[in-house]
C-alpha cells in the first residue's frame, strides 16, 4: 500500500504534529495515513478531529494528545537517549514502509543506522532446547556475517540467543512494551547490551509495560522490517507462528529448522515445511535465497499525491441525490457487523462515491463504532 507521505525527514513542528496525530485515542495507523490523505498533514487532520468525532458519535469528542503533553514525550526520549523516526524517513526501514499497516512512529533507541541495512528476521520458542538455542545463536551470527542485521522480540529462549549470536555485527530488537522497559527480567544484560551495541524498537512510547495485546502487533513490524523470516522450534500454538503467517501476508520467505517429530517444541516449524516454508539448515539456506534482494534492495514505494478532496458536505461527495449525514452513517452501520467486510463492497451497497465512504468511515472510526483492518477492510468495532 502507498502512504501519502514525502519520503524525507520531517521538521520539528511536522514531527511534533506527527506524535499528536499518533497517539491520539482511536487513532491507528491505517486511520492516521487515511487522515493525511483526507487532509494533506497531520496538523489539518489534528483541527479536524473534535468535528469529525461529533459527527460520528453525535456526542463523543475525541481530544488530540495535547502540544505540551507530546513536547514532554520529545524531551523524555532526548532525556533516555532514544529519539523518533517516522514513516517515510531516510532511517525508517524500507521494507517495513511498504505494509499497509506500518507504524507512523517509532521509538528507536541505541544504533538507528541499522534499520537502513538488509534484515532478516529469527524467532522461536521460549522454552527452546539447548540445541536450538545454540542454532539460533550460530545462525544468526553467521547471518551477521554475510552482511545481514538480525531482528527479533527480545524473548527468552531463541529470540535472546539469536540476539547474543549477531550482537557483533548488528541486532535489532523489537519490543511489545516502551524501549525503556525491560521484559522479561532475566534479560536485562541483554537489553542494555542492545541499547549499547544495536537497537531497541517499539511502536508504543516509553514507560509502556508489555501487554498481551501488543505482541501481536509487535510481530507485524518484526516481519514487516525483515527480508523473510526463519522460525527455529515452534511449538503448534506457538507465537512464532504468528509472525510466520504475518511474514507470509506481507509477501515476505518464510524458513523453517527442521526438528525431531517427538519434540512438541517443533510441531509448528515441521508444519511450516510441510506448507511450503523454505528448509533451513544453515544461514547459506537464507542468504543464497535472498542474495538479489540483499545485493539490490528494493526502493521505498514512491509516495501518494495527497486527495484534493475538500471537506464538503456529504450530499456534495455522493454521487445520489443529497441525504442527511446522519441517515448515511446509520446506512453504513447497518451494512456492517463484527465480520470484516471490503471497503470497495460498503461502496457499492451503500451507493456511495468512493470519498464519502472514506470520510463517512473515518468519522465512524474516531468516534470508537468501527474499527480497520489490513486489507481496505472494515468492521463494527
Amino acid at each position: 500500500m502507498r502512504h501519502p507521505l514525502p519520503a524525507r525527514e520531517l521538521d520539528p513542528q511536522e514531527r511534533l504534529d506527527w506524535l499528536r496525530l499518533c497517539r491520539t485515542e482511536t487513532i491507528g495507523p491505517v486511520s492516521f495515513y487515511a487522515m493525511l490523505r483526507r487532509f494533506g498533514s497531520a496538523r489539518a487532520a489534528i483541527e479536524m478531529l473534535p468535528q469529525l468525532a461529533r459527527r460520528g458519535e453525535r456526542s463523543k469528542t475525541v481530544i488530540p494528545v495535547t502540544r505540551a503533553d507530546a513536547e514532554a514525550e520529545l524531551a523524555a526520549l532526548q532525556r533516555f537517549g532514544a529519539r523518533l523516526v517516522c514513516w517515510g524517513e531516510p532511517i525508517y526501514p524500507r521494507a517495513l514502509m511498504a505494509i499497509e499497516d506500518a507504524p507512523p512512529i517509532l521509538t528507536v533507541l541505541g544504533r538507528a543506522e541499522l534499520l537502513t541495512e538488509p534484515i532478516i528476521a529469527v524467532v522461536g520458542a521460549r522454552n527452546a532446547s539447548a540445541s536450538g538455542r545454540r542454532f539460533s545463536r550460530d545462525l544468526a551470527a553467521a547471518l551477521g556475517q554475510g552482511g545481514i542485521v538480525v531482528v527479533s522480540g527480545l524473548a527468552r529462549g531463541i529470540d535472546a540467543a539469536a540476539h547474543l549470536g549477531a550482537l557483533e555485527t548488528g541486532s535489532i530488537a523489537v519490543v511489545g512494551g516502551g524501549v525503556d522497559v525491560v521484559y522479561p527480567e532475566e534479560n536485562r544484560g541483554l537489553h542494555e547490551a542492545l541499547a549499547r551495541r544495536g537497537a531497541i524498537v517499539a511502536e508504543p512510547p516509553l514507560g509502556t509495560e508489555p501487554q498481551a495485546r501488543h505482541f501481536p502487533r509487535r510481530n507485524r513490524i518484526i516481519s514487516g522490517m525483515a527480508l523473510g523470516v526463519v522460525v527455529v522450534e515452534a511449538a503448534a500454538r506457538s507465537g512464532s507462528l504468528i509472525t510466520a503467517r504475518l511474514a507470509l501476508e506481507q509477501g515476505r520467505d518464510v524458513f523453517a529448522v527442521p526438528g525431531s517429530p517427538l519434540d512438541p517444541r517443533c510441531r509448528g516449524s515441521n508444519d511450516l515445511l510441510r506448507h511450503g516454508a523454505i528448509l533451513t539448515e544453515s544461514a547459506e539456506d537464507v542468504l543464497s535465497h535472498l542474495q538479489p534482494q540483499v545485493t539490490r534492495p528494493a526502493a521505498p514505494p514512491p509516495p501518494q499525491p495527497v486527495s484534493a478532496t475538500s471537506a464538503a458536505s456529504w450530499a456534495a461527495l455522493a454521487p445520489n441525490p443529497p441525504q442527511t449525514e446522519d441517515a448515511l452513517l446509520d446506512l453504513i452501520l447497518e451494512k456492517l457487523g463484527r465480520t470484516p467486510v471490503a471497503v470497495d463492497e460498503l461502496v457499492r451497497q451503500c451507493h456511495l462515491s468512493a470519498a464519502a465512504m472514506a470520510t463517512l468511515l473515518l468519522e465512524l472510526e474516531l468516534a470508537g463504532r468501527v474499527e480497520r483492518h489490513p486489507g481496505n477492510l472494515v468492521s463494527l468495532r
